[in-house]
């Protein structure tokens, strides 16, 4: 069980694999004014920065689950650098599904919400681990304008246009699950650059370093396009937020 093999070598040296930045991050948790003590729950929690930092700056507890094997081991180094794997676990599994033994203050999903099969479902999921009271948090791309072409969706690595939302139309989707809308931090552009920017240079390195694996001509690919990609669709169209819910 594991992630798509591109994934764990583009974005190997990431800390955080989305286009937050640790700034950001640190803003999130802030705003969420967490209490120490507090339980998070983290489905998708890949490189665990947000659960270990978390852990570190405002004392809180919780579980990440992930499908990679590599990103697994990262955050649990990660928690020992930081001197918090007293308080937070990272779980090598299939986070799809996955219900806490224990109500949690705080779940998760910041940008993996696949697992649920949308927004929509993994909300649901999410409350299923859930206090009352408690704080959903979803991560999730939107558009910043609708791309006016089926080809610019699927540039921004969307199946089409109907994958993501304007942001006024996502925001009013969360009311429509019954949701209120208690908190978002949407990332900036600088944000975009270095989580995309630096997946190239972990390419290059890793052709350099393995020129004869079966998979460095897909790794060749990728870093061929990426750039130019990301230049013309992504970075001007999609963009990206964590979203703070609470129950009706």
């Amino acid at each position: 069980m594991d992630i798509p093999r591109i994934f764990n070598i583009s974005e190997s040296a990431h800390r955080i694999h989305n286009p937050f930045t640790p700034e950001k991050l640190a803003t999130l948790g802030a705003a969420l004014r967490l209490e120490p003590g507090t339980r998070v729950l983290d489905l998708g929690s890949g490189s665990g920065e947000m659960l270990c930092t978390w852990a570190r700056d405002y004392g809180i507890s919780g579980a990440g689950i992930d499908m990679s094997r590599l990103f697994t081991g990262q955050a649990k180094l990660r928690a020992d650098e930081l001197c918090v794997a007293d308080r937070v676990e990272f779980i090598h599994a299939d986070a799809a599904g996955y219900v806490a033994e224990e109500k949690v203050g705080v779940a998760a999903c910041v940008g993996a919400t696949w697992i649920g099969g949308g927004v929509a479902g993994a909300v649901e999921l999410l409350a299923k681990s859930l206090r009352t009271g408690g704080i959903i948090l979803i991560g999730e791309p939107y558009w910043l304008r609708l791309p006016p072409t089926e080809e610019i969706a699927t540039g921004c690595h969307a199946a089409s246009i109907s994958d993501f939302l304007l942001l006024p139309e996502l925001l009013a989707s969360f009311g429509q699950l019954g949701y209120d809308v208690v908190e978002m931090v949407l990332a900036d552009q600088d944000g975009w650059d270095r989580y995309e920017a630096a997946k190239w240079l972990t390419m290059r390195r890793w052709l350099e370093t393995n020129p004869d694996d079966d998979f460095a001509k897909d790794v060749r690919a990728e870093l061929t396009s990426a750039p130019e990609r990301y230049a013309t669709y992504t970075r001007e169209y999609l963009g990206w937020g964590v979203f703070a819910l609470m129950a009706r």
